[in-house]
């Protein structure tokens, strides 16, 4: 079974996998429920902290609660005594056969957790695939062109710049969207119908100013990392790991009235170098970057990728559009 953890790690994705040898959630909840040392016994099993989890063990001890038998008993035992911050309406524990999700946050930031058993995993692929996925960077194979990719995720659509099959998605998952307290509530992938990754710099730069001040505020920081005369994306990737603390709001920046004057005010905000630990990938149908914020934060990423990079890694796209939507990979 794996545990998931998508908080403050460090770890190039922001998120902590592990595989612990139960075959359910119950099964670990049951084996862990009597120990004394609740939360260094999570360190050990779950490969660190997770804000809150011992609290059920603990109630569990104090209260003399009865192991739970069933699935239904556990999610009871939960809802009662598990801690988790900000459940006004009692959606933040989520137990299933398979899977239990569970969201929180710790003062500073949200997080959220999960058990997903074999099961879930193997049946569900196109939800749970990137959650899954520890290893740095995504594989980078493509398909073939007018390959089809298709999901059933929301996204926000960005002016078609030419007829499909073509597209690319951007997912950006930052700390500050759309602020400190919420960074679970993401709004979701952009899309830009038309195009493939080796023409979206050029298309940005060739957008007019007003047009691009009604663009999603990923697209305009996007648009804006750009530099005069540059048709390929990379240097703006690079310069995204080079944005010091927070990923900055555009509002800094839409009154200038010329991209050219844009991108000089962006250029302020650049460290020189970008941190040793921010990693940066750029092939011919995905980018992607794990910009290393602070020892606090770790890291956040962004990912580019075009249909044909999607169409041969399906199941790893779809889960990504579902990561940046929804903190629960079942939710809507």
């Amino acid at each position: 079974m794996y545990f998931v953890c998508r908080w403050r790690e460090e770890s190039p994705f922001g998120k902590r996998v592990v595989t612990v040898p139960d075959a359910t959630a119950l099964d670990w909840f049951r084996r862990g429920w009597d120990r004394d040392d609740a939360y260094d016994w999570i360190g050990r099993e779950l490969g660190g902290d997770v804000y809150g989890l011992n609290s059920i063990f603990e109630e569990a001890r104090e209260r003399n609660l009865p192991r739970p038998e069933t699935v239904d008993e556990l999610r009871e035992l939960l809802n009662e005594h598990l801690w988790v911050e900000g459940d006004d309406e009692g959606t933040f524990i989520r137990l299933g056969e398979h899977a239990l999700r569970v969201r929180t946050d710790d003062d500073e930031v949200d997080l959220a957790y999960y058990f997903i058993d074999n099961e879930a995993a193997a049946s569900s692929p196109d939800r749970l695939t990137y959650l899954l996925h520890d290893t740095w960077p995504l594989p980078t194979s493509a398909a073939a062109p007018d390959t089809v990719f298709s999901h059933d995720v929301p996204v926000r659509t960005v002016q078609r710049a030419r007829p499909e099959p073509d597209s690319v998605f951007s997912v950006h998952l930052p700390w500050d969207s759309p602020d400190m307290d919420r960074n679970l509530d993401l709004a979701g992938a952009i899309v830009f119908p038309g195009l493939t990754l080796t023409d979206l710099a050029a298309h940005l730069r060739g957008v007019d100013e007003p047009d691009a001040q009604r663009w999603p505020r990923d697209a305009r920081l996007l648009r804006a990392l750009i530099a005069p005369g540059e048709n390929t994306i990379g240097p703006a990737l690079e310069r995204y790991a080079r944005l010091s603390g927070y990923a900055p709001s555009t509002t800094a920046i839409d009154h200038i009235p010329a991209h050219d004057a844009v991108h000089r005010e962006m250029r302020r905000l650049l460290l020189p170098q970008p941190p040793s630990e921010s990693r940066i990938r750029l092939d011919r149908h995905i980018g992607q970057v794990a910009r290393y914020v602070d020892s606090f934060l770790g890291y956040d990423q962004w990912f580019l990728f075009d249909t044909r990079w999607a169409a041969a890694h399906p199941n790893l796209a779809r889960s990504l559009l579902r990561y940046a939507a929804h903190w629960d990979p079942y939710g809507p």
